[in-house]
């Protein structure tokens, strides 16, 4: 199909701010006539043309003078008295360009000339205040707020966020499982199967994503699975943060060649930021956007590039191409009027867009995907998907599920073979209370290597939250649901042994009570590690401070210090440690059924008791069965805990741009 196109002819002398005149060239595709844009977000538009139908989903991005200025995080002092001590940073400087279809236009600058700030905020990636409805035009159309921009636009980030232990298929499966609701199961299989043959990676379809520790597949294919992830819903507009990052020069132009192969045959605009093109990728590119300190300093394509060079009497030599001369001599670019040129083509109505943009919120085809009218059965699809990916994730994550199997194997048989068959006298008070604590620092210390899969997971989480994939609260529901049998597994791994081999209470209604106790103590345990794993930047940072608040609450547990002689300002701690309450569960349980036996005699006559497990229950404060009340408390912290993740989570997941 011939691309229809239009020429953009800056006014001669005019500053670039002055309104750009639209000269159509070709009628099978654009409005007959003439259409202007203007500084006052006012434009002409021939509405009498209808759609093409098969380019029903054709838009031509238009940038118009796009500044974007960010405040630096002040003190609280001066946020408190609305003053900022720091400059304002101006990032983008009156950006203009146009992003036609069936072509890539190429974002070129040094770094930190703001090109990965451009595609966020061409992206929608912003927030509402920072976001300008003058600078941004689909269709001839501006753009008022960035979801509409997130509803057409497909966004690679420059990392790879992928879950490395699910193969190609099943990350692109998720992914079409979330974004293609209104699909058959059919439906989306065959969407999957076609784009991995687009993508040319059906071959390793069954391969493990992987990551730097885990083997997987190469680099180039990864960066594939990304673009598959943001392309599963058919994006009118595919923008990419620094595809070729980090890729060999073969990975980098097998990438670039799809991405032109797709913008040809489906009719895309692909907008790209890349740092050093070489001169076979910058074959396959049909315009550049060459950035410096925040400005254009050209737009157009390579061969108008070059021809800007010689105009201003440079020769460019034979062992560099012109982008790369223009690179070594961008400030004398800096001093030239910007040279603009390029492509248009064919869109449909913007009201028809619009239409088809408020019917999905989540930027899903209108024609394949059906509004989703019930939220009830949407969360609940959610949280089903989600399950089903945390499985196999625990599942084939088999450090974790040996670690914690082994841990509570060895934990039970190693405690069990210290405390062997214990006596029922004095010294086996002390000795019992010593096994109870050691055993609370056993499990609540044990969740610590879940951290760095927690932490893993939340960048993808982030993205795919954002995005509007699923919600942060369906993604604890599904957390919570595989962890269940998952730790109570492990309770019982653990409390079968040291319960037995020790000796303790021989009654069945005991045990099972501390079997269930073990199993909230972990549950509780996890919910911390997660929280913490919520707020913490890193594994470093996180492993500190869960190490530094397990040991505050085993201090304040009444273990080592007796409440009474907690001062006053720590006495706080006393009341949330996650130490005391399991603590108290488990001690009652052992000796509330034999309060009435007596330990030790004053004689062997057994004249007088000395020492009853009512005086051991006494001597800890719990004059009353307080068991039930402490197992919910510790239920309630566990609660606690994963409301406060949640919250956390989609506060940030809120102010995620990638």
């Amino acid at each position: 199909m011939a691309s229809p196109c239009t020429t953009y002819h800056p006014s001669p002398g005019s500053p670039e701010n002055d309104s750009m005149i639209l000269f159509s060239t070709s009628t099978s595709c654009s409005p007959a006539k003439e259409s202007t844009i203007t500084n006052s977000n006012s434009s002409s538009f021939d509405s009498s043309s209808p759609p093409q139908s098969s380019l029903d989903k054709t838009y031509e991005l238009r940038i118009r003078n796009l500044s974007y200025t960010i405040s630096p995080n002040g003190s609280i002092f001066s946020s408190l008295m609305k003053k900022s001590t720091k400059p304002k940073t101006t990032i983008l400087k009156s950006v203009s360009f146009v992003a036609g279809c069936s072509g890539i236009l190429a974002i070129v600058g040094p770094s930190g000339t703001g090109k990965s700030t451009l595609l966020r905020v061409i992206s929608g990636r912003v927030s509402d205040k920072e976001f300008d409805p003058k600078s941004i035009y689909l269709n001839d159309h501006a753009v008022t707020t960035p979801a509409q921009l997130r509803n057409i636009c497909g966004y690679v980030a420059q990392e790879d966020n992928l879950l490395p232990l699910l193969t190609v298929k099943e990350t692109l499966m998720f992914s079409a499982k979330f974004r293609l609701r209104g699909m058959s199961s059919k439906e989306r299989e065959e969407r999957v199967e076609s784009l991995m043959q687009e993508l040319d990676l059906d071959h390793v379809a069954n391969n493990f994503v992987g990551d730097e520790e885990k083997r997987g597949i190469s680099g180039g294919e990864r960066k594939r699975v990304s673009i598959g992830v943001d392309m599963i819903h058919d994006p009118s507009i595919l923008l990419l943060d620094e595809p070729t990052s980090g890729l060999d020069s073969s990975s980098a132009l097998q990438v670039i060649e799809l991405l032109s192969s797709m913008a040809k045959t489906k009719q895309r605009s692909i907008v790209l930021s890349i740092h050093q093109p070489s001169y076979r990728i910058l074959q396959y590119i049909s315009n550049l956007l060459i950035l410096s300190h925040g400005s254009v300093v050209h737009y157009g394509s390579l061969q108008s590039l070059e021809e800007n060079i010689t105009r201003m009497g440079y020769e460019i030599p034979i062992q560099l191409n012109p982008l790369e001369f223009a690179m070594e001599t961008i400030s004398v670019l800096e001093n030239q009027e910007p040279h603009y040129k390029y492509q248009s083509c064919s869109y449909l109505r913007w009201e028809e867009a619009i239409i088809q943009d408020t019917a999905n919120k989540e930027g899903i085809d209108q024609a394949k995907v059906g509004a989703v009218s019930n939220k009830h059965c949407s969360s609940l699809f959610e949280i089903a998907v989600l399950c089903s990916r945390f499985w196999k994730i625990i599942y084939r994550t088999k450090q974790l599920f040996l670690a914690r199997t082994m841990q509570a194997l060895v934990g039970g048989f190693g405690l069990g073979s210290v405390y062997i068959k214990m006596r029922n006298d004095e010294g086996a008070v002390a000795e019992r209370l010593g096994l109870f604590a050691f055993s609370l620092s056993f499990l609540l210390s044990s969740t610590v290597e879940a951290l760095p899969i927690y932490l893993q997971e939340r960048r993808v989480i982030m993205k795919e939250a954002s995005r509007g994939a699923y919600k942060i609260s369906s993604y604890m529901i599904a957390n919570t649901i595989i962890f269940l049998p998952f730790l109570f597994a492990v309770a019982i791994l653990f409390a079968v042994p040291v319960y037995w081999i020790v000796g303790l209470n021989p009654s069945i209604t005991a045990f099972v009570f501390f079997t269930f106790v073990v199993w909230v103590i972990v549950l509780m345990a996890s919910s911390l590690v997660l929280f913490l794993s919520a707020i913490s930047p890193d594994f470093i940072s996180g492993n500190s401070l869960i190490c530094t608040v397990l040991g505050a609450f085993f201090l304040f547990s009444g273990y080592f210090i007796p409440k009474e002689c907690i001062p006053k300002y720590w006495i706080f701690m006393y009341y949330v440690s996650l130490y005391r309450y399991p603590l108290d569960a488990l001690l009652t349980n052992e000796y509330w059924s034999l309060r009435h036996k007596c330990f030790t005699w004053n004689d062997e006559n057994h004249s007088e008791c000395l020492l009853t497990g009512n005086d051991v229950l006494k001597n800890r404060g719990l004059d009353k069965d307080t068991r039930w009340m402490n197992v919910g408390i510790m239920l309630a912290f566990f609660v606690f805990y994963r409301v406060i993740s949640w919250i956390v989570l989609a506060r940030k997941a809120s102010k995620t741009t990638i």
